[in-house]
């Protein structure tokens, strides 16, 4: 069989994939969620020839408590409010994205300033803060997951220029009281619920906000043991 056309150089093919990879997980929302996420890293792992590297990653996610039989949408349920959206998820496929050298930061923390943010962040935290606050603070994200939007929650990544270390996220949700019309929000600014940090469990690594204390979801039938 004659192909019409010549195809793509695998090169050219791993590039526009990491390209539309980097597009979803800004906009996880626009791009088909989680779901178009997983298609896309399950895509560039075939074209490194390395798809065994996927079920790696799972195990690991198993291992620290991020992995449900719905995926790890199922444990960021069961501490966000249920209004929360795909970003949360999507910033933990941005955390492979950036081990695996294919994610294409905004901004790259350098030496010091990453070592100066992860050693203060959790006392930063521990009182109530927005998303003007976090930027003020620590300055604008290597990646943000969600749009410039402040009607809407979003989730900040920061990033060192080492790829092991680990990605300091905050989640930040916009919404309204249980109850209330949900639309629009209250809040002129999504408000953090929690900062996220660090290889161990998931829970060990979240940090929450006095806010993100009072809006966990009940305890019923965790995805996940706790």
């Amino acid at each position: 069989m004659t192909l019409p056309t010549q195809l793509a150089a695998a090169e050219e093919i791993h590039d526009y994939l990491v390209d539309q990879l980097n597009l979803a997980l800004r906009r996880p929302g626009m791009s088909g969620g989680e779901v178009a996420l997983r298609i896309l890293i399950d895509h560039v792992l075939f074209v490194e020839r390395q798809p065994k590297v996927w079920n790696q990653l799972k195990q690991s996610w198993e291992e620290r408590g991020l992995w449900t039989p719905i995926g790890p949408s199922g444990a960021f349920q069961d501490v966000f409010p249920a209004q929360a959206d795909c970003c949360e998820v999507a910033s933990l496929y941005g955390e492979f994205a950036h081990q695996r050298g294919w994610l294409k930061p905004d901004r790259v923390l350098i030496g010091e300033e990453y070592k100066a943010l992860t050693g203060r962040v959790r006392g930063w935290a521990a009182v109530d803060r927005t998303w003007a606050d976090v930027t003020a603070e620590f300055g604008p994200p290597s990646v943000l997951f969600g749009g410039n939007n402040p009607l809407y929650g979003k989730t900040l990544g920061y990033v060192s220029e080492d790829p092991h270390q680990s990605m300091v996220v905050f989640h930040l949700w916009n919404g309204s009281e249980s109850g209330a019309e949900p639309w629009p929000p209250e809040h002129a600014q999504p408000l953090l619920l929690a900062v996220r940090f660090g290889g161990g469990s998931f829970r060990e690594s979240l940090t929450l906000t006095p806010e993100g204390e009072r809006r966990m979801p009940p305890v019923g039938d965790p995805c996940l043991p706790q």
